[in-house]
């Protein structure tokens, strides 16, 4: 079992990257394509940027291109809006609604150093 397990986890991580990243796409779809809800930020607003943000290197991170450069761009960006946007509200992340920022930061961390996993663009370029 255990073997097999370890077969696997190449690929269970290029399911992480790209769950993750599926995930952080519902962010930027809602701020500038009103779907899965309607966000409409004011252009060059804070939050119009970070939609920037998470639209281009969401993507990236999404295909597996310039994964680990994304990742870290990513991560930072989400420890950015945990502190700017939740900590305010209070200490802990369940009650100042900051509990899926810190995930995706500490997701995005984790993927910088272990890298895109084989279902991604990069093995194919020869920069995993």
């Amino acid at each position: 079992m255990h073997d097999t397990l370890s077969a696997w986890a190449p690929r269970a991580l290029s399911i992480l990257r790209i769950v993750a990243a599926l995930m952080l796409a519902q962010h930027f779809t809602s701020k500038f394509f009103q779907f899965p809800m309607v966000l409409n930020p004011p252009m060059f607003s804070l939050y119009w940027w970070a939609g920037i943000i998470e639209i281009v290197f969401g993507i990236l991170l999404l295909i597996g291109l310039f994964s680990r450069f994304s990742a870290f761009i990513l991560s930072g960006h989400l420890a950015a809006a945990y502190f700017i946007g939740h900590a305010p509200k209070g200490f802990y992340p369940l009650t100042n609604g900051g509990e899926a920022a810190v995930l995706f930061c500490f997701i995005f961390f984790y993927l910088i150093f272990a890298g895109p996993g084989p279902w991604s663009v990069d093995p194919a370029r020869g920069k995993a």
